[in-house]
């Protein structure tokens, strides 16, 4: 059965944010989220009105991979780089407010447990949802590209 491993980051977010958006009431943007940024590295907030769901469904595939990860290393995934004019640039952490909203919001809808002491893991039902989209996209890329079937 094909995973997360086996099919294109891109494709996969794109599934699961609309996913996310039609069939997971419990996460949804909070009010304040059209005026946020995402972490004091970026100059302005998002510009693609369902950014909420994206980042939900790239968290759903962090913790799909990296295992149980807390809210600081998240931070630390989702940061980048402080410009500063003329100066050098410095790393900068990502806001953790919203990785924290999203991570609460995945964990009412049953995709992701929280561990104490270590973070936050993937449920099995999220990994069965993960599952399932991926091997979803899998097959429509055998469909159009025979030769990947002997991967």
């Amino acid at each position: 059965m094909p995973t997360v491993y086996d099919v294109p980051a891109e494709e996969l977010l794109k599934r699961l944010s609309e996913y996310i958006k039609k069939n997971i009431r419990e996460v949804s943007p909070p009010d304040w989220a059209i005026y946020s940024k995402t972490g004091v590295h970026v100059e302005r907030s998002p510009q693609d009105p369902d950014w909420w769901y994206v980042r939900g469904a790239s968290l759903l595939r962090k913790l799909y991979l990296r295992g149980p990860v807390g809210v600081s290393r998240l931070r630390k995934l989702y940061g980048g780089r402080k410009r500063k004019g003329c100066a050098p640039a410095h790393f900068r952490k990502a806001g953790g407010a919203i990785i924290r909203h999203i991570s609460q919001q995945l964990e009412a809808a049953g995709l992701v447990i929280k561990v104490e002491g270590k973070g936050r893991v993937i449920s099995p039902k999220g990994r069965s949802l993960l599952d399932a989209i991926s091997a979803q996209i899998k097959r429509e890329l055998e469909r159009e590209i025979p030769q990947l079937k002997m991967y």
